[in-house]
């Protein structure tokens, strides 16, 4: 069984995991300081096209992140899907844009730079992250006043690729040529603007631009991992886990996990818009087997307290789809032992026990409804305290694996 993907805090402990954030966030500040980015006149010689530095690094840090990233996660190594992607709210996003770029020009930081000159006791860096302070203060008491268009065009982790509509890889090249013509064009500026010697830049560049387009390749032949893939490398662990029942949880149970308000319970039914309207759990959502891979982002999206439950008519759609989230790392998946007529069987009254003559085939629903009133028979929300069920506890909450907010440098 392959041990991967690895957690920081699988291979380091608790502690170790943020001694590294530490190193990192040192390192960071470090190699902003040493390219000269807590200078604002070296970020302001940007705008006017004499020094380029600043597109160089950024870029060069954009392009490598995102070439080990994806070659990482072809390979098997990273869970592209615990990786935070910042959602987009296209239009308020286009304006917040052009806001930083004004400050940027008109202050000569960002608000990372601006840390990195304030670290280094620099007064105009120091002013810049005052003003960043207050900024922050000023949106925090003024956001309720245009709340509308703040959440407006949303699109969710919406990406180049879903976006061009083209296989990773092939954006990984486009995005990793277009940063090169970009700093072939830039040199050229520098050269007309910033009477620069090009001659003087290091040669080694072009081996390191080499080296970046055959990993891009590699990414790009390689392909990225689709659900069946993830499935296959987690398979021999978790049929095991299928095998032994341990997420099949009996329906007493997801009875006592939806009153306990220390919980979220996500129910996501998995059968037909027909049969869920006949009959369905209080609050659970239909969402058909084949549009279970529509949901991850959402479902990554949801607090750490939270439990998803698939079921279906019996245990068959509600396990393959227990198997998609799974392969999709969405933690603390649990299946309905016995699915929708099991639940019917332990809490139905008479009119909810007629049963179909024998045969009625594997995850069908067994049992006849007089009307299609999805919840509202009363064993769609039976009473916890009516009911004394003996049941094994399965339900563990494990620590959130989902993709947690990032910032910006």
């Amino acid at each position: 069984m392959s041990p991967f993907p690895l957690t920081l805090s699988a291979l380091l402990g608790h502690w170790g995991a943020y001694v590294v954030y530490l190193i990192i966030g040192f390192a960071f500040g470090y190699v902003l300081e040493i390219a000269g980015f807590g200078n604002s006149k070296k970020l302001a010689a940007q705008f006017y096209f004499k020094d380029i530095t600043v597109l160089k690094v950024m870029f060069s840090a954009i392009i490598v992140a995102m070439t080990l990233i994806f070659t990482a996660s072809a390979l098997g190594l990273l869970d592209y899907n615990l990786v935070w992607v910042n959602p987009t709210y296209l239009w308020p996003g286009i304006l917040g844009g052009l806001i930083m770029g004004f400050g940027f020009i008109i202050g000569g930081f960002c608000p990372g730079t601006s840390m990195v000159a304030a670290a280094t006791a620099k007064i105009d860096g120091v002013f810049f992250v005052l003003g960043v302070f207050f900024g922050i203060f000023l949106f925090g008491e003024t956001v309720d006043k245009y709340a509308i268009f703040w959440n407006s065009s949303y699109m969710g982790r919406f990406t180049l690729p879903e976006w061009l509509g083209l296989p990773t890889g092939v954006v990984v090249l486009i995005v990793i040529f277009m940063a090169f013509f970009m700093f072939w064009g830039g040199e050229k500026l520098e050269v007309i603007f910033g009477g620069k010697d090009a001659s003087t830049e290091p040669k080694w560049r072009y081996a390191a631009a080499g080296v970046l387009v055959l990993i891009g390749i590699f990414a790009l032949v390689m392909g990225q991992p689709t659900v069946e893939d993830r499935w296959a490398r987690l398979a021999p662990e978790k049929e095991t886990v299928l095998a032994n029942r341990e997420v099949q949880i009996h329906p007493g149970e997801l009875l006592s996990i939806t009153a306990d308000t220390s919980l979220q319970v996500v129910m996501l039914d998995v059968r037909s818009e027909a049969d869920f309207n006949l009959f369905h759990i209080l609050d659970a959502w239909n969402v058909p087997l084949s549009e279970i891979p529509t949901i991850i982002e959402e479902l990554h999206l949801e607090p750490a307290n939270t439990v998803f439950v698939t079921m279906s008519n019996d245990e068959e759609a509600a396990t393959e789809a227990w198997k998609v989230l799974v392969a999709e790392a969405v933690p603390n998946v649990y299946i309905l032992e016995g699915g929708i007529n099991n639940w019917i069987a332990t809490f139905g009254d008479n009119d909810l026990t007629k049963r179909f003559n024998a045969g009625a085939g594997e995850d069908q629903l067994c049992y006849i409804f007089d009307s299609a009133l999805g919840e509202r028979y009363a064993a769609a929300e039976p009473d916890a305290e009516e009911f004394e069920l003996e049941y094994v506890p399965k339900v563990k909450l494990e620590i959130k694996r989902g993709p947690t907010s990032g910032g910006c440098g």
